[in-house]
């Protein structure tokens, strides 16, 4: 499909935006791609260009809007969107922050950033059900020069101006960001060659939010010779600092790490002291994410004083961060769950899946009777309980330290399963009432896929 341009800018055909997606895959045969669509210029955009790219591959693109809630015009707005998708032939779902609670309750602190993660949360939760292994998301070049100024002033280092990567793995699904290197004006170009309304969110422009008024500035041209390109072409470049170290990083972890799937983590002291610091901090942080469960890494001062006493062979008994245990062991430090931060309860039914602790991947069998059941950790309450059932169990080579942070199925009654210790209540393997099964599968995975910097091509070339 061939467009004619309506501005100073052309709008994106169908082979521009096939370039846009070549870098991405790979993608399955017939790919089933799923869309946020906000309704902004830049989703509705991304949304026909997917969905015509899917198409001519024997696929499809699927729309996803989430509603939070936040503003009374945020139902229509999300109606508005449906008919247009409609009309367009493209599948579409709304999903409510409201009627999904694992994308959690709102709360104090930063309301975009909250908004985002909930977003997100419902998106991927999607995806997961469904089967969609791809979730396509309209971030533009402006978001990506914003994103690498705020990170600026924040002092990041090369993981924050590297800014957003073309690719990511979270949350079980490949979030794709195509327009990474398309300017706004130019999505709206494309959008007004086709016809097509959009709806601008007026959130994006109250200065009260940090983003705007890095935007403003940006618009404005301050500071001279700062402008959006110029900030996307050093997050390109930095993109590929990022991706030489991450390559050292995860070099360095096959040696120094090993992973338990009962969600623990041993460490090699020496093999961590003897690398290069830049690189110590980043597999430690690594590990941090992964035992650990967190959604960000932590403050990089804290993390080198950890990386210290742990280098220097002091720290004595043990020390906290992130929601983890560290612990000396002989030559090794073993990383755990910190026992009192692995605090989630979650309901499950027969038949029902579920995420506990953003660290395990939990399934009760269709068969299971009684209940209700819910997943917890084990704690020390739980351990007593099944030991005076199987004395034998303190004879499990499982360091106990890591016992009271297993994933335990209960019920009214008390533990009825903990799978990690081959544990069912009552002696019997259960059958009649269905299995119960807990597998480490955490959000931040030790050796995470390599980061992919945006298209360094300049938008005439695209």
């Amino acid at each position: 499909m061939v467009l004619e341009s309506t501005g100073g800018c052309s709008p994106i055909d169908d082979d521009a935006f096939g370039r846009l997606m070549a870098p991405l895959g790979p993608f399955e045969s017939a790919p089933v791609i799923a869309v946020a669509v906000s309704g902004g210029a830049d989703s509705m955009c991304l949304a026909l260009l997917t969905h015509r790219w899917a198409m001519t591959r024997g696929g499809h693109a699927v729309a996803l809007t989430v509603d939070h809630g936040l503003r009374a015009e945020s139902a229509a707005e999300a109606a508005s969107v449906g008919a247009w998708l409609d009309e367009r032939g493209i599948c579409h779902h709304l999903l409510r922050w409201r009627d999904r609670p694992e994308a959690g309750a709102p709360g104090a602190g930063n309301l975009q950033a909250r908004a985002r993660r909930a977003r997100y949360r419902l998106l991927a939760s999607w995806c997961r059900g469904a089967g969609v292994l791809h979730l396509a998301v309209g971030h533009h070049r402006g978001d990506q020069a914003e994103t690498v100024l705020m990170n600026m002033i924040r002092g990041s280092g090369v993981t924050g101006l590297a800014a957003m990567a073309a690719v990511a793995e979270r949350w079980g699904v490949r979030i794709l960001r195509p327009l990474l290197g398309v300017s706004r004006e130019r999505l709206a170009v494309t959008l007004e060659c086709w016809g097509q309304d959009w709806i601008e969110d007026p959130s994006n422009r109250d200065p009260a939010f940090a983003r705007v008024a890095v935007r403003r500035a940006l618009a404005a041209g301050a500071p001279p010779g700062l402008t959006e390109e110029r900030l996307a072409t050093t997050a390109m470049q930095l993109g590929r600092a990022r991706t030489a170290l991450d390559h050292a990083v995860a070099e360095l972890l096959v040696g120094a790490a090993a992973i338990d799937p009962a969600g623990f983590c041993r460490l090699d002291r020496g093999q961590l002291a003897a690398a290069p610091e830049e690189l110590a901090l980043r597999a430690l942080a690594r590990v941090l994410g992964t035992i650990g469960g967190g959604e960000y890494p932590p403050r990089l001062a804290r993390l080198t004083r950890l990386y210290r006493a742990l280098r220097d062979d002091s720290l004595s008994g043990g020390r906290t961060l992130a929601g983890c245990r560290l612990l000396p062991r002989a030559g090794q430090v073993l990383v755990c769950r910190e026992t009192a931060a692995a605090d989630q309860v979650l309901d499950l039914g027969a038949g029902g899946t579920g995420f506990w602790d953003r660290r395990f991947r939990v399934a009760l069998g269709a068969r299971a009777i009684g209940g209700p059941f819910t997943v917890g950790r084990l704690g020390p309450d739980g351990w007593r309980a099944i030991k005076t059932e199987r004395p034998e169990l303190e004879r499990d080579p499982l360091p106990a330290v890591v016992r009271h942070t297993l994933p335990a199925l209960r019920d009214l009654d008390g533990v009825v399963a903990l799978p990690h210790l081959t544990y069912w209540r009552g002696h019997t393997a259960n059958n009649d009432r269905g299995a119960f099964s807990a597998r480490f599968a955490p959000c931040r995975p030790l050796a995470g896929p390599e980061y992919r910097a945006a298209p360094a091509a300049p938008e005439s070339e695209i």
